[in-house]
């Protein structure tokens, strides 16, 4: 069995899933020109062994005017997304200025390294 959640840290602030527009706008405001990291925790579970990890992410935004966040929310409906952002979306065409890690963690789940994981645990 595999689980995995992610969330996005920013200035001592967890930002989870949005509960509305006015919360996705507020994050998506706090992300603009700033630099981020997202953690995503992954727990792998056999019959006879669990192992848990995690991976992080440093993710640097562009400055977003109000007009771009308010058309990525209308138009994209980020609230299933921690920090109110898809970087496989829109958001990441124009708004990621950088990412430094892993680009599938902050899609929520780190592949590679999972895969390493998975290796040195359960094979």
């Amino acid at each position: 069995m595999v689980t995995a959640d992610t969330i996005v840290f920013i200035n001592g602030q967890i930002l989870n899933k949005p509960a509305n527009t006015q919360e996705a706008i507020e994050m998506l405001s706090k992300l603009s020109g700033n630099t981020h990291q997202v953690f995503t925790g992954v727990c792998m579970r056999s019959m006879n062994t669990t192992h848990v990890f995690h991976d992080k992410t440093d993710v640097t935004f562009n400055h977003l005017t109000d007009s771009e966040i308010i058309h990525y929310i209308n138009n994209y409906k980020p609230f299933d997304k921690a920090g109110s952002y898809g970087v496989q979306d829109w958001m990441g065409l124009v708004g990621v200025k950088g990412i430094n890690g892993c680009f599938y963690n902050v899609m929520g789940f780190p592949m590679a390294k999972f895969w390493q994981e998975w290796k040195t645990h359960f094979q």
